[in-house]
């Protein structure tokens, strides 16, 4: 990119010195391009001195944070005799939810395909799908808490 970038400002500055004959303008305009992507490189250096920088700080306050919490872990496991553990079972998305958006989908598709304005029926098939799709799920939904409470 630099190199195109000094060909580019080089062959500018020859074409445009070059019906005035002035070869120390031609030099001082090749400088000045050198110049420009040389500072230009500095400075994507410095960004990437202080991103790595900024990379190895973090991974040491994380094994920081690692080696604290290992060892208040042995700590806590060693004084406390009898340990619980709970398990949470992931929520997870309800029939509903899942009832609406596959409804959507289906209502768009076959919303798309019935009707002769393809944008329009899609929209109104999305609607009556979601809906559908989620007065279903609901009722799922509704069962199986009742399934659950009766055991």
């Amino acid at each position: 990119m630099k190199q195109i970038f000094l060909a580019l400002a080089t062959s500018a500055v020859l074409f445009a010195c070059h019906n005035s004959g002035d070869q120390a303008a031609i030099e001082a305009a090749k400088q000045e391009a050198v110049d420009s992507v040389n500072s230009a490189n500095a400075i994507k250096q410095q960004v990437l001195d202080s991103v790595n920088a900024a990379k190895a700080a973090a991974r040491e306050r994380h094994a920081a944070v690692a080696a604290q919490n290992s060892s208040a872990a042995s700590s806590e496991s060693s004084s406390s005799a009898a340990t619980t553990t709970t398990t949470t079972k992931k929520k997870g998305w309800s029939h509903t939810a899942k009832g609406a958006v596959v409804g959507a989908g289906a209502g768009a598709i076959t919303g798309a395909i019935i009707n002769k304005d393809h944008v329009k029926g899609a929209a109104i098939g999305t609607i009556i799908g979601a809906g559908v799709g989620a007065g279903t799920g609901a009722i799922v939904d509704h069962a199986k808490k009742k399934k659950e409470a009766n055991q």
